[in-house]
């Protein structure tokens, strides 16, 4: 053997399953009754042939006793211990390792009882999503940065106190794409007392900022409009903190990790304010007919931010066309989702892979467009594209998301987008879901899991390119068409 195997409190378990005392697990073995105690207690290692003989004598398998199990097990202990939604309090590694060591049927049926849990609740979270869509919260404790997204999209992502503060700022600096870096420099300096140095890019850290010393320090190579939305995101905590902090008073979010988060989405979104006054970015949007390209240019920011600034123009009085907006990885999870539409986001699993929003990854760079309709018939339109961040360096890291942004059907006229577009053509219509968890449509070929709380048919005669078939598959037709639009298109 290449490594020392300590096996104590399975042969213990082993040998009280057998109902043997230690001196007749070591005539059974064998060996003398010392080595016995000495391998229960991990004082010594399993020798190849005791080993084998454990095998042969008890019919076991030798899988049993590999470490390879115990550091599985131990592994799935640690990641349940570190999701404080399930565990409240902390264990050590010394404790877990214990734990492993000397009940491990107790831990793994520990792992068993909390993984059921967590199906359970997921479960329970899909059936509120399938009947009530996200107007009806779960009762159960929502995650940090849940209570957050929930926040700004109860608010159409609009902060009007912040966007006021940005638009005057913006306007009392005269600030211009390309150049608004230095102005910012110059007002923390001044006003605040803070000064700016660079970062060493390769730390991977955007923004540092020492209270004690007053010193901020942002990344290093940064375009213009990066170094500002840091900076003004600095700006924000601490020129008003009191508004933003009056936001989350407000909202209610009283969790330490939750009011963290809320900062620093509201920083964010002063941030971008600031880029992008409201007045200005409005009419020129209006002017371009909503053009994402044409707009980077005029504003010298990148594609993410003018589709997050588009889903935030929802002022009083001076509305723009009201957008959803995702962000989305390669393996379809939703890392950004806000909204001022109707649109259903599942709030658990992934996303519809009939969306367009998957297809961009095949096409990197190109801007997609599509109508769609979800099982309510209530059709949007939509465009989606991939965008990259990081790099720099062969080694450095790397992202890629896509993006999705769209609105409700009846403002599609307004999207430059849409123009060539047969928007009432139903070749043109696809049929996606909020996703496969909470989807009622049948005989979607993409569909991947079955939705919650439907029974499947058990009949094994007929088989066809749609992976699940329901018990009462009419019932299911009758329920995804109500509420369908008057053309009575699916």
């Amino acid at each position: 053997m290449n490594r020392k195997l300590f096996i104590g409190a399975r042969l213990r378990r082993l040998r009280e399953q057998a109902r043997l005392n230690q001196a007749a697990m070591a005539a059974r073995l064998g060996i003398s009754l010392s080595y016995v105690c000495q391998l229960e207690n991990n004082q010594r290692p399993v020798s190849a042939t005791v080993l084998l003989k454990l095998v042969e004598v008890f019919d076991c398998d030798v899988g049993e006793f590999s470490e390879d199990q115990g550091k599985r097990l131990l592994g799935e202990l640690q990641a349940l211990f570190r999701d404080r939604s399930l565990v409240g309090e902390d264990a050590t590694q010394a404790q877990l390792l214990r734990m492993v060591e000397q009940v491990p049927e107790l831990a793994a049926a520990f792992v068993g009882l909390a993984q059921r849990h967590l199906r359970l609740q997921d479960e329970y979270a899909q059936m509120v999503d399938r009947f009530y869509g996200e107007q009806l919260p779960t009762p159960l404790a929502p995650l940090p940065h849940e209570e957050v997204r929930d926040f700004f999209n109860r608010r159409n992502n609009h902060i009007d106190t912040l966007d006021a503060l940005a638009e005057a700022l913006a306007q009392e600096l005269a600030l211009q794409p390309g150049e608004r870096a230095a102005r910012l420099r110059d007002l923390l300096r001044q006003r605040h007392r803070i000064e700016v140095t660079a970062l060493d890019a390769a730390a991977g850290v955007l923004r540092r900022f020492d209270a004690r010393r007053r010193r901020l320090q942002v990344a290093a190579g940064l375009t213009d409009a990066q170094q500002s939305f840091q900076l003004a995101t600095q700006l924000a905590l601490v020129a008003h903190h009191d508004a933003i902090d009056a936001e989350i008073d407000t909202a209610g979010i009283v969790d330490a990790q939750s009011r963290a988060l809320a900062r620093q989405g509201l920083a964010h979104y002063f941030a971008g304010a600031l880029l992008l006054p409201y007045g200005d970015f409005l009419a020129a949007a209006r002017a371009v007919r909503y053009d994402l390209e044409a707009l980077q240019r005029r504003f010298a920011v990148g594609f993410e931010t003018v589709c997050h600034r588009l889903s935030t123009l929802q002022r009083s009085g001076a509305r723009g066309v009201p957008f959803y907006l995702v962000r989305v990885d390669q393996a379809g999870n939703i890392s950004k989702r806000q909204s001022a539409t109707a649109f259903h986001f599942a709030r658990h699993g992934g996303a519809c892979p009939l969306w367009h929003v998957h297809d961009a990854f095949t096409r990197p760079g190109e801007i997609l467009a599509q109508v769609a309709e979800m099982p309510d018939g209530s059709r949007f339109f939509g465009i989606a594209r991939t965008i990259g961040r990081g790099g720099g360096a062969y080694l450095a890291p790397r992202k890629l998301f896509a993006i999705g942004l769209g609105c409700e059907l009846s403002h599609a006229r307004h999207l430059v987008y849409a123009d060539g577009f047969d928007l009432a053509s139903p070749r043109n219509v696809v049929p996606i879901g909020p996703g496969c968890r909470v989807c009622p449509r049948t005989g979607c070929v993409q569909r991947a899991f079955p939705p919650a709380g439907r029974p499947l048919e058990a009949g094994v005669d007929v088989e066809s390119l749609v992976s699940y078939r329901f018990e009462n598959e009419a019932d299911e037709l009758a329920y995804a068409s109500r509420g369908n639009s008057a053309d009575g298109l699916k």
